[in-house]
Parts: C-alpha cells; structure tokens; sequence
C-alpha cells in the first residue's frame, strides 16, 4: 500500500496537468472580447462547464479557466458567432459566455 501512495500521487499530478479539451474546426477564428462589442449582433448565450476537481483535489485554475473559454470557443460556429465574451467569472468549473456576431 505505500508504494501505491507515490504512484496514485504521481498520477493525480500528471492528470491536473492534463488538457482535456482539443480546439473543434472553425475555433481558431472566434475571438475573445473582455466586454460587450458595439456593432456586433448577440447570436445568444452559452454555459460551459469541465470537471474541476479530481476526488478531493483541486485542478489547477488557470488551466480550468482555458479549458472552459475553449469549450465556449469550440461552440461558437455552431451558433454563427465569430466572437465571445466572459459573462462573469467561473464558478465550480462553469462559466457563462455571450455569443457574437461582428462585422
């Protein structure tokens, strides 16, 4: 059981510095905005969410808050936007994204 501790250790690290989420076609073109555009059309509003915690442990939040602006990237196309902007902070490995669509 000891030997198993550094490994079972060593594989929650690993799995924290993990990327779960690849780019979709069509997400290396939308942008993301700090604010609400002017001249840009509302194509909606999205919530995105990722497993933020592995048992009791904490993902690293910098890599969550990636993960999650590249799922609302991923989804974008979909709904004809070419831009997104953060409606609010993350919360429990979700977050709120608006959708757009700009000149």
């Amino acid at each position: 059981m000891r030997r198993l501790s550094p490994l079972l250790a060593l594989l929650l690290l690993s799995l924290s510095a993990c990327t779960f989420v690849k780019m979709a076609p069509g997400a290396r073109e939308v942008r993301v905005l700090s604010a609400a555009p002017a001249g840009c059309v509302s194509r909606g509003e999205l919530v995105v969410s990722i497993t933020h915690k592995v048992g009791p442990y904490e993902r690293n939040d910098l890599r969550v808050r990636d993960e999650l602006e590249l799922l609302a990237r991923n989804e974008a196309p979909s709904l004809q936007a070419n831009s997104i902007s953060p409606m609010g902070a993350p919360e429990d490995g979700s977050q709120r994204w608006a959708m757009w669509r700009c000149p």
